[in-house]
């Protein structure tokens, strides 16, 4: 995964579980914006979620925040 990619993961995970506590899940397109202004790196957070990891579409903030910090 791409530095920038890996800090996005990081930076949005840790906004989500500020506002809404440890137990808040997310899905892969919580890193983009509604609209479709960098499918390169889309794609690749796609890949990484779902081919490499096997993630369920929802997942807990804090387990996706881990694997980013430990470059899974």
């Amino acid at each position: 995964m791409n530095e920038t990619l890996r800090q996005k993961i990081i930076n949005v995970c840790n906004e989500k579980i500020e506002k809404k506590g440890e137990n808040v899940g997310l899905s892969f397109y919580a890193f983009f914006a509604n609209k479709n202004d960098n499918p390169t790196l889309l794609m690749e957070a796609a890949e990484w979620w779902i081919m490499t990891h096997k993630l369920d579409h929802f997942e807990k903030a804090v387990k996706i925040r881990e694997m980013a910090k430990n470059n899974l």
